[in-house]
């Protein structure tokens, strides 16, 4: 294998399950919202890793 770093552990889940019976049309709304703000944080955090990653690469390519 190329790679040396140490395999990462699997990420916590962020949100725990819920009944969804129990939760309001609005709960349910607001919920999704949530969660999709939280995928929008996601998808940035991982474009700047990968930015950052790809930028590494070009410095010490040959």
């Amino acid at each position: 294998m190329d790679d040396d770093r140490p395999i990462a552990p699997k990420p916590a889940p962020v949100l725990a399950p819920a009944d969804l019976d129990r939760l309001s049309v609005d709960e349910i709304e607001a919920r999704i919202l949530l969660l999709r703000e939280e995928i929008a944080r996601l998808e940035r955090a991982k474009a700047a890793k990968i930015a950052s990653r790809d930028a590494a690469h070009s410095v010490f390519k040959f």
